[in-house]
């Protein structure tokens, strides 16, 4: 249903018993679908290879294209798990397993991050003080 909301999937045909009945080739359109996003494809790089598998008079090169784009992005983000996974056991590694007023992974989570990927963070003071309020406080005072 979920593939059919967001326009990936037609509605498929009923049974008398409000079954869903699906042709071979929706089937294998859910095939398709499902496995591209096994591989992480998003929704609209999965339009743009629906469209593009259906139009047999093009090249290839708009989806060899969007696999190289989309592959780049995960070695992208290999890397900045990696990177995420080295400083983890950089930290780990630096904790000694005393008291938790000296836990150096508490410290290294308190501290800035390091100026090559240090962001922006704003804070309101409600976030602060750890005060919630309801969404209509919120709007009262102004989204703080």
């Amino acid at each position: 249903r979920y593939y059919e909301r967001v326009g990936l999937m037609p509605k498929p045909r009923r049974t008398a018993s409000g079954y869903r009945a699906y042709r071979d080739a929706e089937v294998d359109r859910l095939r398709f679908i499902t496995r591209s996003r096994d591989l992480g494809f998003s929704l609209d790089e999965i339009r743009s290879l629906l469209r593009l598998e259906h139009d047999r008079s093009l090249s290839c090169d708009e989806i060899d294209a969007i696999a190289r784009n989309h592959l780049a992005d995960i070695r992208g983000k290999v890397r900045e798990l990696n990177r995420i996974a080295r400083e983890l056991d950089r930290t780990i590694g630096a904790c000694s397993g005393g008291a938790r007023g000296q836990c150096s992974i508490l410290a290294t989570l308190r501290a800035p991050p390091p100026a090559s990927r240090s962001k922006t963070v704003h804070v309101s003071k409600t976030q602060r003080s750890g005060v919630k309020r309801s969404p209509k406080q919120r709007r009262e005072r102004g989204g703080a």
